[in-house]
């Protein structure tokens, strides 16, 4: 069975500082109407055809979670790796990340796996930034 949509739930502390992070810096869309804070709601974004990042509030979060922990801060449990068709697309991403106030946790550079960087978000949420066909494997 294939999914036909994916969606990856972060847990996030402010959803303002969510939504400027990732629409205003980083460009991704997210569709939906504005609630009282101007912030669409429910706060996702759309990555691709079938993948979407649901911003979550940590209150929320730990609804569905139910009895599980979520990580502590300052730990990862998950990296979610972004393909981009060029070097020159890793290096802008990196580049608005950081100034949209991401930790660069590796520059943009030439791996032995490829060409790629990472940073993470103002939840600690870690992203990886990569040229696609390298080390990520392109499917039909």
């Amino acid at each position: 069975m294939l999914a036909t949509i994916v969606t990856i739930a972060l847990p996030i502390a402010d959803r303002q500082r969510s939504y400027a992070f990732y629409h205003d810096g980083l460009g991704f869309t997210a569709p939906g109407e504005p609630d009282k804070d101007g912030v669409p709601e429910p706060l996702r974004l759309t990555l691709g055809d079938s993948i979407r990042v649901m911003l979550i509030p940590k209150v929320g979060f730990g609804w569905v979670l139910s009895n599980r922990k979520r990580a502590t801060p300052g730990r990862s449990e998950c990296i979610i790796s972004l393909a981009l068709p060029t070097s020159a697309d890793v290096d802008d991403l990196i580049t608005r990340a950081a100034a949209a106030g991401a930790e660069i946790i590796r520059q943009p550079g030439e791996q032995s796996w490829g060409y790629d960087g990472a940073f993470a978000d103002p939840d600690g949420h870690v992203w990886q930034v990569a040229v696609a066909g390298q080390f990520m494997t392109t499917w039909p």
